[in-house]
């Protein structure tokens, strides 16, 4: 496994040495921290959290970072970004953390962006793929949301060129840049959107916009949103009786996502959907025996034996957890804020978690790691991977 690009930059961050006290690291402990939602509406993401304590368990277990243990502390913000400055800050400035990692959800993380620069310290590898998060103290983790839009705008003006199209996205920075890539993805067959509807977070149900959408005669139908209100959505189409193709941004693509689905609608609901994908999916027969996903069953068996293992949710968890454990490697053994980040700013690695031909690389010009993905099928109860990766800029 590759851990950072050059071995000279990994022989410079080894040897510098620690500044007195630095936060959060102690000679037989790290302490990191992070937010997301452990309860409310999208608490469909507290697999992220746990999953990755569970590799941080797994990884302590076996010697830790230079015989440190990874401490991550959790704590629940509702989903709501003012909660999320409220919790970040108690991280650092009374729990001392020294990073905060795995921030779920982009109006969340863009609300600690500016704090997190202003106080040094790094905020990595968090739940968006928002363009303007990357920061000189900040990296997200998803592909980038206009980069994942493209990709469905370029699918749908090659095999349906006459497409109508209709399109419910979240009315914040995860729904618009989405909406912008599937726009710039058609080209010139953008003005086949002849309908758009978008919702606010706090809306469990988004059925009213789907009638809506319905009405325009759309045969297409885009779903950019949020695991609730993506069931939301294709549970009203199959009780209205509309099957347009349908797509679903690749947040809302859990198998346990689908499981609600089909519970509340017809067996075929949201069968031949499109989405994309970066991870290795456990509940899908084709990849069961990928080292990735042996891996995840390991661990999900030995320290989250009570929790769901076909919710991939935990899987994303670990996939993010592999990654800051490599930049903690990075950053040696006497780490410090730092040199925490230039790590982070120089992997490239390859991630058992993710596909195949899937890595994670960055560059302090290049706060994005994941840079491709795959386009994915619904059908026979899981996602179908096809064909190859493709890039998301």
């Amino acid at each position: 496994m590759k851990r950072l690009a050059l071995a000279a930059f990994a022989a410079l961050v080894l040897a510098a040495p620690a500044a007195a006290g630095t936060p959060g690291v102690t000679k037989t402990q790290i302490l990191i921290g992070g937010t997301g939602p452990l309860t409310g509406s999208e608490s469909a993401y507290e697999p992220v959290l746990s999953g990755a304590n569970a590799y941080f368990q797994y990884v302590n277990a076996h010697g830790g970072i230079y015989g440190r243990k990874i401490v991550y502390r959790y704590l629940d913000d509702g989903y709501d970004p003012s909660q999320t400055v409220e919790l970040t800050q108690q991280l650092v400035e009374q729990d001392k953390v020294f990073a905060i990692f795995n921030t779920i959800g982009t109006e969340q993380s863009l609300a600690i962006r500016q704090y997190l620069a202003q106080q040094q310290v790094p905020g990595l590898f968090a739940g968006t793929g928002a363009a303007g998060f990357g920061g000189p103290w900040t990296i997200g983790m998803l592909p980038t949301f206009g980069g994942e839009g493209a990709i469905y705008g370029k699918r749908i003006a090659a095999t349906a060129p006459g497409a109508k199209i209709a399109v419910l996205y979240e009315d914040d920075t995860y729904g618009k840049e989405l909406l912008a890539g599937l726009q710039s993805g058609l080209g010139a067959k953008a003005s086949q959107i002849v309908g758009t509807q978008s919702y606010t977070p706090t809306e469990a149900t988004v059925a009213s916009q789907v009638l809506s959408l319905k009405a325009t005669g759309a045969d297409t139908f885009v779903i950019f949103a949020l695991p609730t209100q993506a069931i939301s959505a294709i549970v009203t189409a199959d009780r209205i009786g509309w099957s347009p193709q349908e797509y679903v941004s690749s947040v809302s693509i859990d198998p346990a996502v689908m499981k609600i689905v089909k519970l509340n609608a017809g067996q075929t609901a949201g069968d031949g959907a499109i989405s994309t994908a970066f991870l290795h999916d456990p509940t899908n027969p084709t990849q069961q025996s990928a080292p990735g996903v042996v891996l995840y069953g390991q661990i999900m068996k030995r320290y989250l034996p009570h929790e769901d293992p076909n919710a991939v949710a935990h899987l994303y968890g670990m996939m993010a957890a592999y990654a800051l454990v490599d930049a903690l490697r990075g950053a040696g053994r006497n780490p410090t804020r730092a040199s925490l980040l230039a790590a982070a700013t120089h992997l490239k690695e390859t991630n058992p978690f993710l596909l195949p031909g899937i890595t994670i690389a960055t560059s302090p010009q290049d706060h994005h790691p994941i840079g491709s993905t795959y386009l994915v099928r619904y059908g026979n109860g899981y996602w179908n991977v096809l064909g190859k990766p493709l890039p998301t800029g």
